[in-house]
């Protein structure tokens, strides 16, 4: 986990040095989540260990005089609109979990993609497609869908099921055991597919237009070949994850 500290560091100094930049007609808007969160030391580990959490949601990008969303704080029109993805994966090092001796470690991975809400009222559904940029270069996914209530202007809570993908190389990146390898794991060939299905419960409370408390708890039972791993055998299939943090708005003219 040591490494998203650098990348938070690395967006807030991006950040900063495009801030001078203006111009009227060419905007983009979304929001970063730091904070703290709490989940398995590794994907299938049975321990938890606390580290940094970093977050991106898309607002809108205005450009050519066309626009996408309307904005991190704005209710979601009702339909169809594209949405940021991003996901940290804490390293993997058998320093860090001696059970692991024999298997290669893995860096901190960093996913970005995109994907697709429909939204209504009081529901919405998603999909996002992603692509490992550090740690991994696999494709991963997720399905999902929540409900949503707002009980006055600053609170926002969704609750509802996710499904997670990974495609093969990125389930025998974390799930194999390579033969040979001189780990205490007999060798495992992990193939792609639904690899975790469960449930997020979100809270959002907005302190201003710029500012907000965020915080979220998910559950996610391994499926397949994540959940017959070896790995994930000496450990467990069932994963608990919460997290607490601040959001920040940022609008970038260009």
């Amino acid at each position: 986990m040591r490494s998203v500290s650098l990348i938070i560091s690395a967006l807030t100094l991006s950040i900063a040095a495009a801030l001078p930049a203006a111009a009227q007609d060419r905007s983009f808007n979304f929001a970063l989540r730091g904070g703290l969160a709490v989940g398995p030391e590794y994907l299938g580990s049975d321990t938890s260990e606390a580290g940094a959490d970093v977050g991106f949601t898309f607002g809108s990008l205005t450009f050519g005089g066309r626009s996408i969303g309307n904005g991190v704080r704005a209710v979601p029109d009702n339909g169809v609109s594209l949405r940021g993805a991003l996901r940290v994966i804490g390293e993997r090092t058998a320093a860090d979990s001696p059970e692991l001796a024999g298997l290669t470690d893995i860096d901190t991975a960093v996913e970005l993609g995109l994907g697709l809400t429909f939204q209504q009222t009081h529901w919405m559904a998603f999909g996002e497609v992603r692509k490992g940029v550090t740690g991994h270069s696999a494709v991963t996914g997720t399905l999902g869908a929540a409900y949503i209530y707002r009980p006055n202007e600053n609170w926002l809570i969704t609750a509802g099921p996710r499904v997670s993908f990974g495609d093969d190389e990125f389930a025998d990146t974390y799930f194999g055991v390579p033969a040979g390898g001189g780990s205490a794991f007999a060798p495992y060939t992990a193939t792609g597919g639904a690899l975790g299905a469960g449930f997020e419960v979100t809270g959002s409370y907005f302190l201003n237009d710029t500012w907000a408390l965020e915080g979220a708890v998910s559950y996610e039972k391994l499926l397949n070949d994540a959940a017959d791993s070896p790995i994930t055998m000496n450990g467990s299939d069932d994963q608990w994850r919460m997290r607490l943090g601040v959001s920040r708005v940022f609008t970038l003219r260009f």
